[in-house]
């Protein structure tokens, strides 16, 4: 199964799922504005690639917290972030077959639906 996470008015989800779309590719949608996210998954997330990576930091979320809340995510409170903040997530993500893949670039997503 394949899932996709992002925000709808969000230009780089918009065009992974137009690739998706016009490359005939089943995959179920989950807003992180609209779909609560369980602590669970967003952990496993971290945990997979790292919250660091996971974090977006040039987003207008990001750049509208406070001093202190930003502090808190190199003080390993990043999930506790994520959770409260999901526009903070990398977006989209998507995953396929128990991997998860961070972004979209047409070469990349033609390479994980090439098998």
């Amino acid at each position: 199964m394949t899932t996709l996470y992002g925000i709808g008015t969000c230009e780089t989800v918009r065009k992974a799922r137009k690739w998706l779309a016009s490359h005939h590719i089943a995959y179920d949608y989950r807003d992180l504005r609209d779909d609560v996210l369980p602590p669970e998954k967003v952990r496993s997330w971290v945990d997979r690639c790292g919250g660091k990576t996971l974090l977006n930091r040039r987003s207008t979320t990001w750049k509208n917290l406070d001093s202190r809340e930003q502090a808190e995510a190199d003080q390993g409170k990043v999930v506790e972030l994520l959770l409260k903040y999901p526009t903070l997530i990398k977006r989209p993500v998507l995953e396929k077959g128990g991997k998860l893949h961070l972004g979209f670039n047409e070469l990349a997503y033609a390479v994980i639906f090439e098998s």
